[in-house]
């Protein structure tokens, strides 16, 4: 894109800010009564935050999505039965004051919140944990929607698959009492308690269900501190204060608004001219100047993700194991991180962050090794190399704040190898769909963790029951699928470390894709924005946030 254009961009992006926050600016509001003739301006103490994103989000039914601009949102309308500590993954009671583990590690008894209502004024209770539960579960429930395209990719990669199944975890889910339900096991799990934490599921209202059907995922309506109000598509989601709300004193804010400004420059300039509250996905050049900035704050999230190039497994050349290696030797990891992180992440050769359990630190990954490169290729037959498309994210995340800068990069390291590459550019949720369906040769994604498990990166990405779904490499590999598969079913944390760096040493050979970076995303604030903690997730609670 030229300079002019670009600034021409900026400006229209900035000018429209201006259009629509003229009446709608972040804090403590103010207004004239010119009805009146008397000039004089009244305080309006309403709290309105704004929080300006990369991208919209995809639905608002997040069970049936995984990208982080749909839980970004739903984590503020909708709850689970545990949840994580604000600033960690270690587990909190949620709706689930309490629970029982059995013995044997098959039985979950959760002993619920009481009093707590949905947002339509339906009643939170057991029952209506078992009818969530079973929608995503059972792909002939009444409410699973799955003749209007519903999956639940999460569901499958979390708990082994659906009902019917061989390999699904869960047996049974008995309601014992309004505010007592129970989940029985097949097998025992390693992560179920994080899992039952995971924002992919929480609780919607079944009175919802039945009233929009389908229509579910423009409909949202949850237990959370915030209501859904609106949603303009491609430009802002509007939540309201829950003023029943089962958390006494909370939420502070009145009112809270999900902007979409896909340029990252342009989100700085609102959030500089005070025209929004929040921004994230930040780009990592602009953090030295946020810092030394005393009307702005600067965040760092925690190391708990990875940006990839990503390989469509069966197609060729890409089915080539070869091929595969070649492109991993050929891309330049630290020219990315040094052009576009600024220090803020550094190389992966594993899937999982370096933190996690079973990482595994004696696999060498791959150097930047361009004449490897052009061997590998000889040795495939494709010694003058071949052409291929690249698929390119719309909008920056917290694994890749600028998605196009780093399609070139790969495009200028895989030409001096003989690999001609054409860039493809796709909206956000065609992007997400095509290549949910293979349509991809390369392409650009990216996995931030939920649950602080690796068996949400390896399950989610790796397993070949999650083709279809999350796993976009169309990659299968038997082996693997029996180390994954024996990690998640163990109790013992050991065993588990264990089972993963074998999966790790097996997923390098085979090269399914090309692991670029772990980053450390940030996020950047007013001053005057306070108690707002982003999670490792990605996904922030704003129940405790209020404006100064």
């Amino acid at each position: 894109m030229g300079l002019k254009r670009r600034l021409t961009l900026l400006l229209s992006l900035v000018t429209g800010l201006a259009l629509f926050l003229a009446a709608c600016s972040g804090g403590d509001q103010t207004s004239s009564d010119d009805s009146k003739g008397s000039g004089k301006k009244e305080k309006d103490t309403e709290q309105v935050l704004i929080y300006a994103r990369g991208g919209d989000s995809s639905s608002l039914d997040f069970a049936s999505v995984s990208d982080g601009e749909t839980s970004r949102v739903t984590k503020n309308i909708y709850e689970s039965l545990l949840d994580y500590d604000r600033e960690s993954f270690e587990i909190v009671p949620k709706l689930a004051k309490e629970w029982e583990v059995s013995e044997d590690g098959l039985t979950y008894t959760f002993f619920l919140e009481e009093g707590v209502k949905f947002h339509d004024g339906s009643d939170f209770n057991a029952e209506a944990v078992k009818i969530n539960f079973e929608r995503w579960s059972d792909p002939e429930h009444q409410y699973s929607f799955t003749d209007d395209g519903y999956i639940y990719p999460l569901y499958g990669a979390m708990f082994g698959g659906y009902k019917g199944e061989e390999g699904h975890i869960i047996k049974e889910v008995n309601v014992k009492g309004d505010y007592e339900i129970e989940f029985v096991l097949n097998e025992p799990l390693g992560s179920f308690l994080q899992n039952m934490a995971m924002h992919y599921f929480s609780i919607t209202s079944p009175a919802a269900l039945e009233e929009h059907g389908s229509k579910i995922n423009e409909n949202p309506v949850g237990t959370g501190p915030f209501k859904f109000a609106s949603w303009t598509k491609d430009d802002q989601i509007v939540l309201e204060k829950n003023e029943d709300y089962w958390k006494e004193g909370l939420p502070k804010l009145d009112r809270v608004i999900y902007k979409v400004i896909p340029d990252t420059a342009a989100r700085l300039i609102a959030l500089k001219s005070g025209e929004v509250d929040i921004i994230d996905d930040v780009n990592p050049e602009d953090a030295e100047g946020i810092e030394a900035d005393e009307n702005l704050q600067l965040f760092t999230r925690s190391e708990n993700n990875v940006g990839y190039l990503g390989f469509n497994n069966q197609k060729e050349p890409l089915n080539n194991k070869q091929v595969r290696q070649a492109i991993n030797y050929a891309i330049d990891k630290q020219s990315i991180i040094d052009a576009l992180y600024s220090g803020y992440a550094t190389p992966a050769k594993n899937l999982i962050p370096p933190t996690y359990l079973g990482y595994n630190d004696e696999v060498a990954g791959y150097d930047y090794d361009p004449e490897k490169a052009k061997e590998l290729l000889e040795k495939a037959g494709y010694k003058d190399g071949f052409d291929i498309d690249l698929w390119v994210m719309p909008v920056s995340r917290p694994y890749m704040p600028d998605p196009e800068k780093v399609s070139e990069i790969i495009q200028n390291n895989l030409g001096q190898v003989g690999i001609k590459v054409n860039i493809v550019r796709e909206e956000w949720a065609p992007y997400l769909e095509k290549t949910a369906k293979g349509d991809q040769e390369l392409y650009l994604m990216g996995w931030s963790g939920t649950n602080g498990d690796p068996n949400y990166f390896f399950d989610s990405l790796m397993h070949s029951k999650a083709i279809g779904g999350e796993n976009r490499n169309f990659y299968e590999n038997k082996e693997v699928d029996k180390l994954l598969d024996q990690a998640r079913l163990s109790i013992e944390q050991d065993e588990r470390a264990k089972l993963y760096k074998e999966a790790q040493v097996l997923l390098s050979e085979d090269a399914p894709t090309a692991l670029l970076v772990h980053s450390k995303p940030l996020v950047a604030a007013k001053s005057t924005v306070k108690n707002f903690i982003p999670h490792p997730s990605t996904s922030d609670p704003l129940e405790e946030v209020e404006l100064e």
